[in-house]
């Protein structure tokens, strides 16, 4: 339960890609234990009342227990699991993007790359976004196959060598998320992680700016 909340959890969501996903855990855990608690009570059942069930042959019991019940409930998950993917699909060729990132993962950490804004440098270990509007990552790698990962905004993408992969996040409000590599690249996977900052749209650029600033100045 410990894991439900902080900086790194899909249930926590903090814009609409992520709120979808965390929806549908919560969808599946309740089917899960609607058929759990179903399956415990005629275990108990079994054990407090004997004979009960005898009535009904090992063949209908088969049936019933393996077919009737499991059915209906793994249909109704897998129609909203559609339902949601179709959302996302929805929503990933209708909404206007507001920003384009590039992301490359290495052993072991992110580097980001802005070009809107071709004279901004790029970031290490933190990226930056506007907040309030959709932007595109287009991810890729330098070595090994990583895993880009923003739990509260989005779900999980490969980086793969020589190949750009591309999500899309929104975060709906300003704010720090956590970030990570989700696929076990080495060593160093453990610390492969990142920081997101979303800021408000009006002062996403001067922070851009102002790191530019800040590089200029460090290399002189």
């Amino acid at each position: 339960m410990g894991g439900c909340s902080g900086d790194l959890s899909a249930l926590d969501p903090a814009g609409p890609y992520s709120s979808a996903i965390a929806n549908l855990w919560w969808v599946m855990l309740g089917g899960a234990t609607l058929i759990f608690a179903l399956v415990i009570t005629l275990f108990l059942l079994v054990i407090y009342r004997p004979g009960f069930g005898s009535r009904l042959s090992p063949r209908r019991w088969m049936i019933l227990g393996g077919l009737a019940l499991p059915i209906p409930v793994l249909l109704a998950l897998m129609a909203y699991g559609m339902a949601k993917g179709e959302f996302l699909l929805g929503a990933w060729q209708n909404e206007p993007v507001g920003a384009r990132i590039e992301a490359r993962g290495s052993m072991w950490q992110w580097d980001f790359r802005y070009p809107d804004m071709a004279a901004a440098p790029g970031s290490s270990g933190t990226l930056h976004i506007p907040a309030g509007v959709v932007v595109e990552l287009s991810v890729t790698s330098t070595d090994v196959i990583h895993s880009f990962w923003i739990p509260r905004l989005a779900g999980k993408i490969d980086a793969i060598p020589g190949h750009a992969t591309r999500l899309r996040i929104k975060a709906d409000t300003p704010g720090r998320y956590g970030g990570i590599c989700a696929e076990y690249c080495g060593t160093g996977h453990t610390g492969m992680r990142f920081d997101v900052e979303a800021h408000p749209q009006e002062s996403y650029r001067q922070r851009l700016t102002e790191l530019t600033m800040t590089t200029a100045e460090a290399e002189e």
